[in-house]
This record gives C-alpha cells, structure tokens and sequence, in this order.
C-alpha cells in the first residue's frame, strides 16, 4: 500500500484542470467519436470495481463476469448517461449508481447475461487470480466497501503504473523499484544511505531524487482523479475520499 504521506502530500493544489476522459463524454453525452473513446478507455481502466462489486452480489463467478461485461456493453451503448448529473459528474458515483440500478432490473439483467457470454469488452483473463480484495477482510466488506476499495486501489495502480512508464523509457527502472519502496509503508524499505551505495550516489542527491519522484507520484495521482470527475473544484474532495477509503 502506498503510503498516506505520499498520497495526500503536499504537492501544489492548482493544477491545470484539462479536458479530461470524463469531461468528454459529460460534454458530449457520448454522442462524439472521442466521446466513445474515451468512454471505453474509463470502462477497462476501472472495470475492477463493478467486477468486484458484482462478484460479491453473486456467487458464481462465471455470471459475475457476464454480467460485468453485459454492464459495460450496455453502458458503451450509452443507455445510462442520464443519471450521470445526479451523480454530481464524478465517475465513481455514476458507475456505481448505474451498477445497482442495472441488477435491480431483472430484464436488463437477463438480457446482460445473454450479452455478457463471449464479450470480451473489459480484460478479465487473470479476473480469478487479482478479483480479491485484501482477503482476509473481504468478507467483513459489504459490496460497497469492496467497490470503494477496488476504486481506490485502481486509481493508484494507474498511478504507480504511468509512473513506472516514465522512469522505464528513460532507463531508470531499476531506480525507480527502490524509489518505489521507499515509497511504501513498509519496515523493510531500503535506507537513503542504501541506495546511494547501490546507485554511487550522495545521500542527498537520493533525498532529492525521491522528493521529485514523491512530487510526479502526487501530480500524476491529481491528474488520474481529474480523469473521473467533472469539475476542477472536485478533484481535491475526491482526493480526500480515496485517502478515507485507504484508511478505512
């Protein structure tokens, strides 16, 4: 788990807002080609969270698959943009909303079954080895927890995932593994001092390089948030509601 400090940190609150995944489709109401684009590229980022939503609705894994991809089949046809104010314009609320409304409706939820079979809209290949969350508490979490919980854990892993992007087409993955643990929570994670010696670095230069990782982690976490929302001014509240979720 990434940890707090890093997540909430203290990097600058005024980023530039720009058109963002979510901001398309809300403008456009899905009718554009980059619309639908951008629609589908937010359906196979965050897909684990309806998943894991799903899954813990309905025992068999076979149809929470199907009716996880049926959901996305449905939704790309854009049937449920309309709740999409109501829920304030964030994506998290909107997919969750749209979720529970899909599987109260027993027709679109045969219907989506039926869809679901043999849809390959969303990766769900390893569904089976990276469906859990946090194991042994998942069974304490209600679906909504779950779904929370999922939501935030993706958010960060595109995050950790770009940021490892940056660093491999400069050269620097080795580095970036260590950054990445010091990084983390954990009370195994290598020293400063460790990695000077490994990198034949100073102590301070490790300071400063870590600083800036910690810096591009907090900036590129903002710029994932701005991705699911539809207003500059709700980035920071969704910040927070991740950190709670995290916490929790």
């Amino acid at each position: 788990m990434t940890s707090l400090t890093a997540i909430g940190g203290n990097a600058r609150h005024g980023a530039v807002f720009t058109t963002t995944h979510w901001s398309i489709v809300l403008e456009a109401q899905g009718e554009s080609a980059a619309a639908q684009q951008a629609l589908e590229t937010l359906c196979r980022t965050y897909w684990r969270p309806i998943y894991s939503f799903v899954r813990r609705q309905r025992a068999q894994t076979e149809d929470a698959e199907d009716l996880t991809q049926g959901f996305f089949a449905l939704l790309l046809e854009r049937k449920d943009l309309n709740t999409v104010r109501k829920e304030k314009g964030r994506l998290r609320s909107y997919l969750l909303t749209s979720l529970k409304h899909f599987l109260a409706d027993e027709s679109r939820h045969a219907m989506a079954v039926k869809r679901g079979k043999g849809q390959r809209l969303i990766p769900l290949d390893d569904i089976r080895e990276r469906e859990r969350v946090d194991v042994e508490r998942s069974d304490r979490l209600t679906a909504d927890q779950i779904y929370e919980r999922r939501w935030a854990l993706t958010v960060l892993d595109q995050v950790m995932s770009q940021l490892r992007d940056e660093y491999r087409s400069s050269g620097n993955l080795r580095f970036f593994e260590q950054m990445k643990k010091m990084l983390m929570d954990e009370p195994d994670r290598p020293s400063q001092a460790q990695i000077a010696s490994e990198f034949d670095m100073t102590e301070n230069a490790v300071k400063q390089a870590f600083y800036r990782f910690r810096q591009r982690y907090q900036t590129l976490l903002r710029e994932e948030i701005a991705h699911t929302v539809a207003m500059p001014t709700d980035i920071e509240d969704e910040l927070r509601h991740l950190i709670a979720v995290v916490k929790a």
